[in-house]
């Protein structure tokens, strides 16, 4: 008796998110909570020199408290990414949403420099929690080919809020005074709560991931240990990081802490024309957020020239600014400057573009947040730095801004050294991705590659 014929292979369920109306409403609720947070965040970005006097602090003290958030915001990228990963995203930005919160009104509120310190730190742990966040929404709502637009339409929407408090907190704080400027902002973050706690759902119906196994059986010990583990042995994470590390942490310098100092002590600018110049970076970084996002996601190929460019220009206009001869820069180089660090936010979201398809859904949020760690850290250090350097300089900002160079160095290198390895990878999962197309006897085509059938946008 013969054997039997086998029957073709048919088409894997639509597990990609078919996008829409509704996927559109629950990602901008996410989308806001990381708004409100970036608000928070660079908040002290315009009112570092009024810290000061309020606190009776130097420029090292200053630094520590956009250097303490950034710790607190890199440590808590994996446990973050392990929590959306196990807990769902609506949990992990409720729970971010309270902190960061409440961080903004200790801030306020403290009445010395020791208070203030932990308050921003409290910010920091709710705000590590809402842009891995973000990006999981995007995953699980909208189809695979769409992400790196989303990605980037996330970072754009960040800049939105930094744009905020340049423009409309900066005047509130210089009007109404400290403590009636930062504890109204926080109203803020108790209005997003609302929407958030009642309409947003962490996937829409039917799109929930596969539950990981191991041996047939779920994950249960050592599930922390696994994600971790096998998310690094990805090639395309760890070029994620240094991609992210290498890009953005001219800009997050600039915006965060040091670039109001800096225009105006060093350049001798106004606070007024300083501002304009502080919005202009964001305005650029939101332009370029469209551009970037299109590029990427129309040609996987311009991943690395973008990401690469970007910093050789960064660099360059870096340089140019503090070799300028005499004791300040042209108007006209520090506007050319302002718009080319805009470009630094859009290319660390390449760094998303490649740990994304080296990881499967039930490791995004992991992926994501070793990532995420790779600008922040570098800003974290550069932060650190710059203030060392100019107190122990006498305020030479030309010295301590040159400590950019150096970590720019450091992740160029890394680039190099691990593209090719990450680009081969990822073009054999995709290979190993394609769907099997029966033959027209019946029997598989021995052209494509076996294995389990994947949705169609799996290969995108």
């Amino acid at each position: 008796m013969s054997a039997p014929v086998p029957a073709p292979r048919t088409a894997a369920p639509p597990f990609d998110p078919p996008g829409g109306r509704k996927a559109v409403a629950v990602w901008s609720i996410g989308v806001a909570v990381y708004f409100v947070a970036v608000i928070f965040r660079t908040s002290l970005g315009v009112a570092g020199l009024e810290a000061a006097d309020r606190f009776h602090v130097n420029a090292s003290a200053l630094s520590t408290f956009s250097l303490l958030q950034l710790l607190v915001y890199a440590g808590m990228q994996i446990p973050v990414g392990l929590m959306v990963d196990r807990l769902g995203t609506k949990k992990v930005l409720t729970l971010g949403a309270v902190l960061f919160t409440a961080g903004q009104i200790g801030f306020a509120l403290s009445p010395s420099y020791g208070t203030a310190l932990a308050a921003r730190a409290l910010l920091g742990c709710g705000d590590a929690m809402t842009f891995i966040s973000v990006l999981r929404l995007g995953t699980r709502w909208f189809p695979v080919r769409r992400a790196p637009l989303m990605a980037q339409l996330a970072g754009l929407v960040g800049m939105a809020g930094n744009l905020v408090s340049t423009l409309v907190l900066a005047p509130v704080l210089h009007g109404v005074g400290w403590v009636p400027a930062f504890a109204g902002s926080a109203v803020a973050g108790l209005i997003v709560l609302v929407p958030l706690t009642l309409f947003l759902r962490d996937q829409p119906d039917g799109h929930a991931p596969t539950p990981a196994t191991v041996t047939g059986t779920p994950v249960a010990g050592g599930f922390v240990r696994r994600q971790i583990a096998a998310s690094w042995r990805e090639p395309g994470t760890r070029l994620g990081l240094w991609v992210h590390f290498t890009t953005q942490f001219p800009a997050m310098v600039f915006l965060l802490l040091w670039g109001m100092p800096f225009l105006v002590e060093a350049q001798g600018l106004s606070r007024t024309t300083a501002g304009g110049l502080l919005t202009l970076v964001v305005a650029a970084n939101m332009g370029f957020g469209l551009v970037y996002g299109r590029l990427v996601g129309w040609r996987q190929s311009a991943r690395i020239p973008l990401a690469l460019g970007t910093v050789a220009v960064t660099a360059l206009l870096w340089a140019s600014v503090l070799a300028y001869p005499g004791d300040r820069a042209p108007m006209w180089l520090l506007v050319v400057l302002c718009v080319v660090l805009g470009t630094c936010g859009p290319a660390s979201m390449i760094g998303f573009d490649f740990a994304r398809p080296a990881n499967p859904a039930e490791r995004q949020g992991t992926a994501s947040g070793i990532t995420n760690m790779g600008g922040f850290l570098a800003s974290m250090t550069t932060l650190l730095a710059v203030g060392v350097l100019l107190d122990a300089t006498g305020d030479n900002y030309r010295i301590a801004f040159s400590s950019v160079f150096f970590l720019e160095v450091l992740g160029i290198t890394q680039i190099l050294r691990l593209r090719g390895g990450a680009l081969t990878r990822e073009r054999e999962r995709a290979q190993e991705r394609r769907p099997v197309v029966a033959a027209p006897s019946g029997e598989p085509d021995p052209s494509r590659p076996s294995g389990p059938v994947a949705p169609a946008s799996a290969s995108a």
